[in-house]
């Protein structure tokens, strides 16, 4: 079988195809022929050797793919052959809070990746695919999808609340999704005035370009009457930080996901302070959220937004392309 690895060098033009035995399950274990795979902004970072050279290589990356089960390990009672499925971004977080153990079962980082025609996964490290998407669209679901689940679910997300969304990446956009399907109001920020539509017909109330007003915070806190959102979804990271907290309603909250403007940065506490603002460290999110999330996608029959899928053959191009930041929702690659 074909795969792609980190041998020896970080870098996208550095990632290899080649050919490979084809993986056996182990008890326990269940191996999928991946029919499609896409790209976050970590698989970018993994690659390109900014996130950490402390890998196990060589290494086969992307943490997100669907697919079908080719076979069943011994003692597998979860599946059976030909299932739609999605893999889990950690292989071992069932429920409940995250543990130190859990970031040790992380796909496409410290185990190998779905960016291949076939893969491994743990029993319960893979979903049902819901019947309506795609095997394109199920690949775009369990880290970006979950993670905006969790970033509203653990914000204490309910009906009338407002939310402030970032940008038009993937988690931004299924925040927006899934925040309108609660009954939320949605404020989003962008930086391109031709994505100002898209965001509107995904069911922004409102669109903020942050290029053209550079203090946003103040135009949200316009245009909800001086209060404040109810939830910021902060991919940004410390680059945008302040901002979010300034644009917060008293008591209100901040999911902190992103590093989208670096990872380094001096910012004063005391606002968040003055203002009881609880600041929440999201780190996508554990199976029972996935299935939470599949419910909600599944009554809705909510889709995905992908900008464009790559054959197989072009994963280097689509990592570029991601890199290039001209998508407007999800990087897919499709595996034949």
């Amino acid at each position: 079988m074909k795969r792609y690895v980190i041998e020896q060098e970080f870098g996208i033009d550095e990632l290899k195809l080649v050919e490979s035995d084809m993986p056996q399950p182990g008890p326990g274990e269940v191996l999928v022929r991946m029919k499609a795979a896409s790209l976050n902004y970590r698989d970018y970072l993994m690659v390109s050797g900014n996130y950490t050279r402390n890998l196990p290589l060589p290494l086969v990356p992307l943490s997100d793919g669907a697919g079908e089960v080719a076979a069943l390990g011994p003692g597998v009672r979860r599946w059976k052959e030909g299932d739609r499925v999605i893999g889990c971004f950690f292989q071992c977080w069932p429920a409940g809070r995250i543990t130190p153990e859990v970031p040790k079962t992380a796909l496409g980082g410290a185990l190998n990746g779905v960016l291949a025609e076939y893969a491994l996964f743990r029993e319960g490290g893979l979903v049902p695919l819901p019947e309506h998407l795609s095997f394109e669209e199920g690949a775009t679901l369990p880290c970006a999808g979950v993670t905006a689940w969790n970033c509203l679910y653990k914000a204490g997300l309910t009906s009338g609340d407002t939310v402030l969304t970032m940008g038009t990446g993937g988690v931004s956009l299924f925040a927006l999704q899934f925040a309108r399907a609660a009954g939320a109001r949605v404020i989003a920020t962008t930086g391109t005035a031709a994505k100002e539509g898209r965001l509107r017909e995904l069911g922004a109330s409102d669109v903020i370009n942050y290029k053209a007003v550079p203090d946003w915070e103040k135009q949200v806190l316009k245009l909800t009457g001086g209060n404040g959102v109810d939830i910021v979804i902060e991919v940004g990271g410390a680059g945008t930080l302040l901002q979010s907290i300034k644009a917060t309603r008293m008591g209100g909250n901040i999911s902190l996901i992103g590093v989208l403007t670096g990872q380094r940065g001096e910012m004063n506490p005391l606002p968040a302070v003055m203002k009881g603002v609880s600041i929440h460290g999201i780190y996508v999110g554990s199976r029972e959220m996935f299935e939470d999330m599949n419910r909600t996608i599944t009554l809705h029959k909510i889709k995905p937004v992908i900008d464009r899928v790559f054959p197989f053959g072009e994963a280097r191009e689509a990592l570029h392309y991601l890199e290039s930041g001209a998508h407007s929702g999800k990087v897919v690659i499709a595996i034949p």
